[in-house]
């Protein structure tokens, strides 16, 4: 929650990375931060792209906590969306209502951040790497543009329709890189889209997964647990219909994919669009209704909440 509520001229990515380095050596997790030198190295074109505005640096957090007694060799993945601003680049936000809370774009990353604290510092039996790319989104002069077309860590080319749909440019990467731990699950956080906050509102967060389905109303192992946790933890799960027809609306005439589908469903296409870039099980959640308040609403605060946490550690522990 102190994550979330630090202003971003208190907090930008380089300062998100010296936060951790404190964390990790208090609570005991392994940290490596990537600068934007490696970055540049590993080709990850949506961190790259997304922070190019700005003339601060951009950073990827690897943290890894596994516990000494554990027997599992595949971790499970969190990635967390980082952006610490978003003005929403040159598809720039109004300020009342929007622009205005965007110190919380990073409420993912927090919320990762907060599960691999409580999981080390209290020596759960699991193994747990956490994946932050930290940016800003800004309307700089050397900023990205509507029309552009971006190579992803992948290989794969983005078609930017708008810039404000940039969380998923810089969880595309991650998601990416994420393949070399061959992992037993990743599960995705981020305030992604204003759609998953007007289906559910301020009541739980929207889910969606890659999981085969035999019959349609049939969930994963890990869908059905993430959902016990939930009901538990009182950070509900609603899940949300994942149909392939929705990958239709990011078909592009230019390149792979487009960043942007149409008004409707906007939180489901916007999971269809990090789809491209997954090959494993995979739980993507979006939180935007939930990470960050303008009023009490229950237990949670006003500010940030750092919902999702409860639901994290239950579900890894």
């Amino acid at each position: 929650r102190d994550l979330i509520n630090e202003p971003l001229s208190h907090l930008n990515a380089e300062q998100l990375s010296r936060t951790l380095k404190n964390l990790a050596k208090e609570a005991g997790f392994k940290l490596e931060v990537l600068n934007e030198k490696k970055i540049k190295e590993l080709k990850m074109g949506g961190v790259l792209s997304v922070n190019k505005g700005s003339i601060a640096k951009p950073t990827f957090n690897i943290l890894t906590y596994k516990s000494k007694k554990t027997n599992r060799k595949n971790p499970v993945v969190l990635v967390g969306k980082g952006v610490m601003y978003d003005t929403g680049g040159l598809s720039l936000k109004p300020t009342p209502n929007s622009m205005d809370m965007m110190k919380c774009d990073m409420g993912g990353a927090a919320a990762v951040i907060g599960a691999i604290y409580a999981l080390a510092l209290s020596k759960a039996d699991c193994y747990v790497v956490g994946l932050i790319p930290a940016v800003e989104n800004r309307p700089g002069g050397e900023a990205y543009v509507p029309g552009d077309v971006i190579t992803m860590m992948s290989g794969k080319t983005v078609e930017v329709l708008n810039t404000d749909a940039e969380g998923r440019l810089i969880l595309a990467d991650a998601l990416h890189y994420a393949k070399r731990y061959k992992p037993e699950l990743v599960i995705d956080l981020a305030t992604l889209t204003g759609a998953a906050a007007r289906a559910i509102g301020k009541h739980g967060l929207v889910a969606m997964e890659n999981h085969q389905k035999e019959i349609f109303t049939d969930f994963s192992i890990n869908m059905k647990s993430l959902l016990n946790s939930g009901n538990i933890v009182g950070e509900r799960v609603a899940v949300q219909p994942f149909w392939d027809d929705y990958k239709d609306e990011l078909i592009s005439s230019v390149a792979d994919v487009k960043n942007l589908g149409g008004a409707e469903a906007g939180h489901i296409t916007a999971g269809k669009f990090l789809e491209h870039f997954v090959d494993y099980p995979w739980i993507h959640l979006d939180i935007a209704g939930v990470a960050f308040l303008k009023k009490n609403h229950l237990y949670n605060k006003q500010g940030g909440t750092g919902f999702a946490v409860r639901l994290l550690t239950h579900f890894l522990t």
